[in-house]
């Protein structure tokens, strides 16, 4: 039982952290703090600047993680954080994580499939109480989005499912994510160098960006890491679909937003979703039933 508990609350404060990231980005961009190129590059330097300290104090003679990341996780990384900061530019809130996380359960589901692991009838439709949760909540505000900017969310979502793909097999999640953001941050930064022309800075847009990246970001991805290995790649799709929410429910706290009827449903229906897809596979080994 401690084993499933732990695995529970990381998955939990995994998404608190993500919900987190969203809501800083929002609160930086939506209030013109800084560009999206220079968000995503003081993101991921500021992800830097806590990992590897952090592990080279934590395992000592161990080196920063550059050992234990990868040139493609890296890439995957900065397309996701450099895409996701883009597409806002033209996107509501409500449209974006409806593609970003649409695309991100397509990616983990195709995966799963092609690893053999199957959902499920039970689990199909925990999906989609949960995937109705999210359509049920955005669609007051979602309209034909911009091309681009939706492309560029679809790319955010497709990356972030390779990320967290590519994490499932790791020994070490704090080594292999500060070796992925050390990798990740030449590609941002070369992008806002590019794009130096539309820089714009403020101490506020400063500030958020590198908490984004130290906190929400960096420590939030080692606890996925952490996380991962003890989850399906199922279970780890649907649990993303909890972020949304989570993400609504800080807008409401730190944004100033409206919780309504509206949102009270959803979350039912989300929340409802998640937690049955989550614990199907340990109801079916208590039953001595296959799991997929």
């Amino acid at each position: 039982m401690f084993p499933q508990i732990k695995v529970l609350c990381l998955t939990a404060l995994t998404l608190i952290a993500f919900a987190g990231n969203s809501v800083l980005c929002r609160l930086a961009l939506e209030g013109a703090a800084i560009d999206p190129y220079s968000f995503t590059s003081l993101r991921l330097l500021g992800a830097v600047m806590v990992l590897v300290p952090l592990s080279i104090w934590i395992i000592p003679g161990a080196g920063t993680g550059w050992a234990q990341g990868s040139w493609r996780s890296g890439f995957a990384l900065y397309a996701y954080a450099a895409a996701f900061s883009m597409a806002y530019r033209s996107l509501s809130s409500g449209t974006g994580a409806l593609i970003l996380f649409g695309a991100v359960q397509i990616t983990m589901l195709l995966a799963a499939h092609r690893q053999g692991e199957r959902m499920h009838r039970s689990q199909w439709t925990a999906f989609a109480v949960a995937i109705a949760g999210i359509v049920y909540l955005v669609s007051p505000g979602v309209s034909a989005p911009d091309p681009l900017g939706a492309l560029l969310m679809l790319i955010s979502g497709i990356a972030w499912g390779a990320y967290s793909i590519a994490g499932r097999g790791r020994s070490s999640p704090i080594l292999t994510t500060s070796g992925n953001f050390l990798r990740a941050a030449p590609f941002a930064l070369a992008s806002s160098v590019c794009a130096f022309a539309h820089t714009q800075l403020i101490p506020q847009g400063i500030a958020l960006a590198l908490l984004s990246g130290g906190l929400t970001s960096g420590l939030g991805y080692v606890l996925w890491y952490t996380a991962l290995p003890k989850l399906t790649t199922t279970q780890a799709a649907i649990a993303q679909l909890l972020v949304p929410l989570l993400a609504t429910l800080g807008g409401i706290v730190y944004i100033d937003e409206q919780f309504t009827l509206r949102l009270a449903i959803a979350s039912t229906l989300m929340i409802s979703g998640v937690a049955w897809s989550m614990t199907h596979k340990r109801n079916c080994r208590d039953k001595n039933l296959p799991t997929n």
